[in-house]
């Protein structure tokens, strides 16, 4: 699971509102949070009566999304996201407006000027390998015959001539380009330069539906995104240049792997890097509880939202059909947000809609089937050769039970090439981290450590030896 502040998960429509044309253009903060600081960017446009504004966040490498609520009563602007639990109210005048950005109950000063440029960039971090390359990179699309759409990717061959082992990158969740780009870092870029150079022909590609791939992205689970993977390895295999086949996934990519590694006979290997192996409801009160924590949130607020949450995921576990679900979760909600007036919802949104907003997060395709979904089903079918790689600082996907997990249910698939290492100072990312909070992942200038590539490396290569 990749974790940006939530704005970056939402897609909503904006709403009406009347006053003064000042107002419109392009607005930049920067907003600083425990750990780190955000640049956030507010392009706000107008046409007839109505107001719209996007929204982009540079440094976590998203751009243009929808912002559901633009009210401007000059000189006050509101904009929120309900469903993010995000409201800024701010005080316009001329190029500055002076406000207050908040988010799940934590306000934060977030100050806007009038942006004078069209564009604002992302930082260019250290490790981003620059060109020309010292191998071939090569553009390459291919077809998904069950989905019936066309993937667009990058191949990176270490030399014009030879055959090599090659390894397909799988992202983790939310739609990602070839780069897996967040956070204004590039680590699949990081990853495949590093695995290129020293012999290992990688295929990196754009999830559906994002960047030059085909299809519908919110439509889609993990299952359907298995179904790309075996895509990928097809095509490798019409490649002169590819000897055996690995899988490398990130997060919920490391989730994939094995189910395609379970049931393709033509996967040399899997590397799971914050791979899960429990439970999707499970992991997601895990993870919510240490990212609250590493944020300093108080454990009685902790323990309470750790109880709503877990009611919550037992309706989706015991849902009979959607509608329903949808009827017992709004009912649910609703009940809390009454029965607790300190809730985070945003003044200007409507009770009955910031719950709407909070139960479509939940009922969309993806969640219903994460939630839902055992990685033992697949993990306890895995023959081939695993390494497991985990951070200790990890507040996403915990190292200690997880690579517990994943080494359990491998065992009873009777797996005899099986390694999992956790490393004591990486977060999620394998960025060095000081607390592994969220927070931090946009500070912190390195993208992928070193150590992990070389091992993930060295693993590879030896179990490609005289076969590539």
């Amino acid at each position: 699971m990749k974790y940006a502040l939530s704005i970056l998960f939402f897609t909503f429509f904006a709403s009406l509102s009347i006053s003064a044309q000042e107002i419109t253009g392009q607005w930049t903060g920067t907003l600083k949070v425990p750990g780190g600081q955000l640049r956030l960017v507010f392009n706000i446009a107008k046409t007839d009566n109505e107001y719209k504004t996007t929204m982009d966040s540079p440094d976590q490498g998203a751009k243009g999304i929808p912002v559901t609520t633009t009210i401007f009563e000059n000189p006050k602007l509101t904009l929120a996201i309900p469903a993010g639990q995000i409201e800024y109210t701010g005080q316009w005048q001329e190029n500055t407006i002076t406000g207050t950005f908040k988010q799940r109950g934590m306000s934060f000063p977030l100050d806007l000027t009038r942006s004078t440029t069209t564009s604002v960039q992302a930082n260019i971090r250290p490790q981003e390998p620059q060109k020309p390359y010292p191998y071939l990179s090569e553009d390459v699309t291919f077809v998904n015959p069950q989905a019936n759409i066309t993937l667009a990717g990058t191949l990176t061959l270490p030399h014009k001539d030879g055959v090599f082992p090659a390894v397909i990158l799988i992202s983790g969740s939310g739609a990602q380009n070839r780069d897996e780009e967040l956070l204004g870092h590039k680590p699949f870029l990081v990853i495949s330069d590093y695995f290129t150079r020293r012999g290992i022909a990688v295929l990196r590609y754009d999830d559906r539906g994002t960047a030059q791939s085909k299809g519908n992205f919110k439509t889609a689970t993990s299952h359907d995104f298995a179904t790309d993977v075996e895509s990928a390895i097809s095509y490798l295999k019409t490649r002169k240049e590819i000897g055996k086949i690995g899988l490398v996934g990130h997060s919920e990519g490391g989730m994939i792997a094995p189910m395609v590694a379970a049931r393709d006979k033509r996967v040399a290997f899997i590397v799971l890097m914050a791979g899960t192996g429990i439970r999707g409801d499970q992991l997601l009160l895990l993870q919510q509880e240490l990212i609250a924590r590493a944020n300093g949130v108080s454990e009685k607020d902790i323990q309470i939202s750790k109880e709503l949450n877990t009611k919550a995921f037992e309706m989706v576990s015991q849902a009979k059909n959607e509608e329903q679900l949808k009827k017992d979760l709004s009912d649910f909600l609703l009940k809390t947000l009454r029965e607790n007036p300190d809730s985070p919802k945003p003044k200007d949104i409507k009770e009955e809609d910031f719950v709407a907003a909070q139960v479509n997060q939940i009922i969309n395709p993806w969640m219903l089937y994460f939630l839902k979904y055992d990685p033992a089903v697949s993990l306890s079918k895995v023959k081939c050769p695993v390494l497991a790689v985990n951070g200790e600082k990890d507040t996403q996907v915990p190292a200690r039970v997880n690579l517990e997990a994943i080494e359990n249910h491998l065992k009873k698939a009777k797996n005899k090439d099986v390694t999992t290492k956790a490393y004591s100072s990486l977060n999620h990312l394998f960025q060095e981290a000081q607390t592994g909070s969220p927070t931090e992942y946009t500070t912190i200038q390195q993208t992928f450590s070193p150590t992990v590539m070389e091992d993930m490396t060295q693993w590879m290569l030896a179990r490609t030896k005289g076969g590539n």
